[in-house]
């Protein structure tokens, strides 16, 4: 992999302010953008250093790589939004930074500082400022990755570790509601386990439950806690909330439940509306009498829940303009794209040329 000559640094800055893109029809799916970023932690240095940007590609590894045979990887997603005067606003990208250092730790890797992710981040994402979508239609998802690269027979850590980041155009959130089945044969993630960060092994396992949800109609699946399979813990990759009154639910994030940067964005602001919003055990039980409930990731960003079956009973719930969901909806993603006042401090404005 070699950096960018000074010719493709001119040729960058010469592209066209937008990529030739049809941004009413991007759905959650890979878009091919025009670089990435990667950064090194080898031995020798024994620190992340020498990062640059690269053309978009398939990357070589060797095939005794720690991410290859063993899992050890990590990654991230988190977006970039075109405002209303074309400036550019990442949201709450430290928090992924952090995020992404406990679970590197948990993992026996090193990560990145901070300041050093937050701007591979941001030249990524000017890199790739063509493809950020106009005001209101889209955003630039962005997906750092932690890898173990070294090479390695053995079952321990790896020696070599690549962060790379990368990214594409996405529409707005996921279309239509949720109907999920509660899954109670496969468990997502148990105590002492790898649930609480983005490790890369998370996800392959709840395929086949999954595939065959979506074969009988579901959206997705909700698990329950391994312990005791009577507590609701999250779907494949979303919080859930409920609402019961002016009482907002949340299972707590005790290690088998990834703690979502947007779940912690909603819960202070449904906190100022009013709303008594806990964290705690929540029995299935509950979803019984539920008035409202709701799931949120980077993705989807808030998604009303049209019904919950378990067990053969579905359960339906309140949908419409006049929801929570909708009003969280439309007070966060005010926020991510400069339309409301961040009183809060959660985005930052990126600016600049197309190529850093």
């Amino acid at each position: 992999m070699t950096s960018l000559s000074k010719q493709e640094q001119v040729e960058c800055r010469e592209k066209a302010e937008y990529a030739n893109v049809n941004w009413d029809e991007l759905g959650f799916a890979l878009t091919k953008t025009d670089y990435m970023y990667v950064m090194k932690f080898t031995e020798e240095e024994q620190m992340f250093c020498n990062g640059t940007l690269i053309r978009f590609g398939n990357i070589q590894m060797c095939p005794s790589s720690g991410i290859l045979n063993y899992g050890q990887g990590l990654f991230e997603g988190l977006k970039a939004y075109r405002k209303e005067d074309e400036g550019i606003l990442l949201f709450r990208p430290e928090e992924n930074a952090l995020r992404m250092k406990v679970g590197a730790d948990r993992m026996c890797m090193p990560s990145p500082t901070v300041d050093q992710f937050i701007d591979a981040v941001k030249k990524t994402v000017l890199a790739n400022k063509r493809w950020v979508p106009p005001h209101g239609r889209g955003s630039l998802y962005i997906r750092p990755l932690l890898m173990g690269t070294g090479r390695n027979l053995e079952v321990k850590p790896s020696s070599e570790y690549t962060f790379l980041v990368y990214a594409s155009p996405v529409g707005n959130g996921l279309k239509g509601v949720l109907n999920l089945m509660v899954e109670d044969n496969v468990h997502r993630a148990t105590p002492g386990g790898t649930g609480g960060i983005k490790a890369v092994t998370n996800y392959s396992p709840i395929y086949k439950p999954l595939t065959e949800a979506k074969a009988k109609g579901f959206s997705d699946l909700l698990y329950l806690d391994a312990l005791t399979g009577s507590n609701i813990e999250e779907c494949s990759g979303c919080n859930i909330f409920i609402l019961k009154g002016n009482v907002i639910s949340t299972p707590t994030t005790h290690g088998t439940i990834l703690p979502g940067i947007t779940r912690k964005s909603i819960m202070e602001i449904a906190s100022g509306f009013g709303y008594q919003v806990e964290e705690r055990a929540t029995p299935i039980k509950e979803v019984f009498d539920a008035e409202e409930v709701f799931c949120t990731g980077t993705a989807m960003i808030v998604k009303s829940v049209a019904s919950i079956t378990y067990q053969g009973k579905r359960i339906e719930y309140k949908l419409g303009a006049e929801t929570l969901a909708q009003k969280l909806h439309a007070t966060l993603t005010g926020i991510q794209t400069g339309v409301n006042e961040d009183k809060l401090g959660w985005t930052m404005v990126i600016d600049g040329p197309p190529f850093l």
